[in-house]
């Protein structure tokens, strides 16, 4: 019987192929890990993680179809992720600060051994960071989502910012009404709403934020309460500060 470990295995996702080519190289000299598969972009890497169940993927960040945050929100919390990224300074120190190792481009393989070594610590181990927060990080202030991209079953729903009409929160998920129906993601309210343009959605309840562009008016409901009605009819609660929220968003 051999007594031979099984190499980790490794998914690299980069739409270019000179980088794929290079950490190929790279990986090359480190036997206890092997390239299982190689995808280039967003949804073809979250086909060939399903595929291939990795121990590590080596993620680019900017890519067509989804870029790398929004793949590492689909994933398995348990996947290791390491980045290789081409963003600026204050988006390494947002890696940085919540612990997700990242390969700055370009980079050299001796910083793709610390990589390693460091993956291989972490190795099965649940993320501390949703990637909501992660990619809020990142992009810093004055810079907001302008899609979600929700796994819904089988299918990936990609639900531009302009096309949600409000959002429930239910504990860690949160449900999020647009085009006529309604997806569920793992996700706080509160980490939504602080990813999401101030200027267009409200918290205008402790379990409801508002897209302020869907507003018809608002009216009395039950004792002392509001309702904002909607261009469609539908209503949400809102709560006194809510309300003062949304009228000064609204100019009221």
């Amino acid at each position: 019987m051999s007594d031979a470990v099984e190499p980790r295995r490794v998914l690299v996702v980069d739409d270019e192929e000179p980088a794929r080519r290079l950490l190929a190289e790279y990986l090359r000299a480190h036997p206890a890990w092997r390239i299982v598969a190689e995808a280039k972009n967003g949804l073809e890497a979250l086909q060939l993680a399903k595929e291939h169940q990795p121990d590590l993927l080596l993620l680019d960040v900017q890519m067509p179809k989804l870029d790398g945050f929004e793949v590492l929100g689909l994933l398995a919390p348990e996947i290791a992720v390491v980045f290789t990224t081409a963003f600026d300074e204050y988006a390494v120190r947002a890696f940085e600060v919540h612990a997700v190792d990242y390969l700055l481009k370009p980079f050299s393989a001796e910083r793709l051994a610390q990589a390693l070594a460091r993956a291989e610590k972490r190795l099965g181990e649940l993320r501390s960071l949703a990637a909501p927060e992660l990619a809020q990080a990142a992009r810093g202030p004055g810079s907001y989502l302008e899609r979600l991209v929700i796994r819904d079953g089988a299918e990936i729903r990609i639900i531009t910012a302009a096309a949600i009409d409000f959002v429930r929160g239910q504990d860690d998920y949160v449900e999020v009404f647009h085009d006529a129906r309604s997806s569920l993601t793992q996700q706080t309210l509160q980490s939504l709403e602080a990813s999401l343009d101030p200027r267009q959605f409200v918290r205008v309840h402790r379990s409801y934020l508002l897209n302020v562009s869907r507003v018809a008016r608002i009216e009395p409901w039950g004792h002392g309460s509001k309702m904002a009605v909607l261009h469609d009819a539908r209503t949400v609660p809102i709560s006194r500060s809510g309300e003062a929220r949304l009228r000064t968003v609204l100019g009221l």
